[in-house]
């Protein structure tokens, strides 16, 4: 199929490649020409693992091409997928859906035949009723124009494989036509065994947000059954290994830490709170309220630790690893690690940053921060050292060599992604959240 995709950032970028790599004609549209420029020279912009390898296969095939021109994309495709972001506006929880409607101004006036588009971007119950009526007054085509939602479901670092063999696909449509256009689209992953599941628009709509919203109550779960086990003297890694055996449960999203950061599950946990309030379902958005203070409450753990071991942090020579808000990606959007380490200077302490991927982003958002060229020189001299992305090379540091390099041996498992046992045996003394620090 022709198809264009409309956004091209860790989502529309990825959609673009994966369909050209399944065999449609791609062209990828964004408003930002340095973006364009490095997407047609074959690289991404943002580190994700895979793509430049799609990026470069398909455009030398002719297949995947980009541009910022929407009347090349209108006079090319009869398939529109809608991929920009919708960010959390200032002023509430409430989604931004500036740039969807940015996005349909611009390409609904130049839709002289009939066509289908798709949203993929998350938005709020109501967007594809009314945005359908928006598009069709905008259209020369008038009704022959549809409008559809599938929201997007894929992991930052897993964009790829998430995308070429989704664990569902959820369309939101009335319409007959949108639905056998978006089967035909789909062929590969249906083929493949994909459930492909239609729905009715608002459903589709609240599918995403309530997926994330879902994931960071678990998250927010484990970490608040924490407090309770550094109280009682458990270890709340091993009951979490413990309860995820259950079917019911399972393991997978159930790891004590530091809490969840990125780009989608603290916007869309505020946005489905802000929804919820919106139609006074007070149950659901006091449940999320409570999942952000947790979320919040983990942060501020860290930092209790580091006085329990440090005393004033003010002068404290303070190394954290990690920026990204979770391996696998240089997204430091609502990074935990970040966070930490703003608020540790905040407290007086002269903290160092390394990262394997995010130190461009974060230099250019922290300034105020100490950035280091590898974990060796992060923690040179450093008086505590803060692990707060699991990225495997943290996980297979020797800490006897960094026990070398540090003035004194202590370490904030922020992740518990650690082997503490090899930790303290080298050394140092080791916190934990759910543990509490080692003797």
């Amino acid at each position: 199929m022709r198809v264009s995709v409309i956004g091209c950032g860790h989502l529309g970028a990825v959609h673009a490649a994966c369909l050209a790599e399944t065999g449609s004609e791609v062209i990828g549209i964004d408003v930002d020409r340095a973006k364009v420029d490095t997407l047609a020279a074959g690289r991404s912009p943002f580190h994700e693992p895979g793509l430049d390898d799609l990026l470069a296969r398909n455009i030398a095939a002719g297949r995947l091409r980009f541009t910022t021109d929407h009347g090349e994309a209108a006079a090319f495709a009869d398939v529109h997928f809608i991929c920009v972001g919708t960010p959390q506006l200032d002023d509430s929880g409430a989604a931004d859906l500036s740039h969807v409607t940015a996005a349909l101004e611009e390409l609904g006036p130049r839709l002289e035949r009939p066509v289908v588009v798709i949203g993929k971007s998350t938005v709020p119950v109501g967007t594809t009723a009314a945005l359908s009526e928006t598009l069709r007054a905008l259209a020369p085509a008038g009704d022959g124009v549809e409008l559809g939602w599938s929201p997007e479901f894929l992991r930052e670092g897993f964009g790829v494989p998430d995308t070429l063999r989704p664990d569902r696909i959820v369309l939101g449509t009335d319409s007959p036509r949108v639905e056998e256009v978006m089967r035909e689209v789909c062929v590969p992953q249906i083929l493949a065994g994909v459930p492909f599941l239609v729905t009715d628009p608002a459903t589709a709509e609240l599918a995403k947000a309530s997926a994330n919203a879902f994931l960071a109550t678990k998250i927010s779960f484990i970490n608040a059954v924490a407090e309770l086990a550094e109280a009682t003297g458990a270890d709340v890694h091993r009951l979490a290994a413990a309860i995820g055996h259950d079917v019911r449960i399972g393991a997978a999203g159930l790891r004590p830490g530091i809490g969840y950061g990125g780009g989608c599950l603290p916007k869309d946990v505020r946005a489905l709170r802000t929804i919820a309030a919106g139609y006074g379902a007070e149950t659901l958005s006091g449940l999320l309220d409570a999942v952000e203070t947790t979320n919040e409450a983990r942060r501020l753990w860290v930092i209790e630790a580091a006085e329990q071991m440090c005393g004033p942090l003010t002068g404290v020579r303070a190394a954290v690893l990690g920026a990204a808000f979770k391996p696998g990606t240089d997204d430091i959007r609502d990074s935990p690690a970040l966070d930490i380490a703003s608020r540790l200077q905040n407290r007086g302490a002269r903290v160092t940053v390394y990262d394997p991927e995010a130190m461009d982003n974060a230099r250019a958002v922290h300034p105020e921060l100490a950035f280091a060229a590898s974990a060796a020189e992060a923690v040179t001299d450093a008086e505590v050292v803060l692990h707060l992305t699991e990225w495997p090379e943290f996980r297979d540091a020797d800490p006897k060599q960094l026990g070398k390099a540090v003035r004194a041996r202590r370490l904030i498992d922020g992740r518990g992604g650690l082997d503490h046992a090899r930790w303290e045996t080298a050394g140092w003394e080791v916190a934990v959240l759910g543990r509490g620090p080692s003797e």
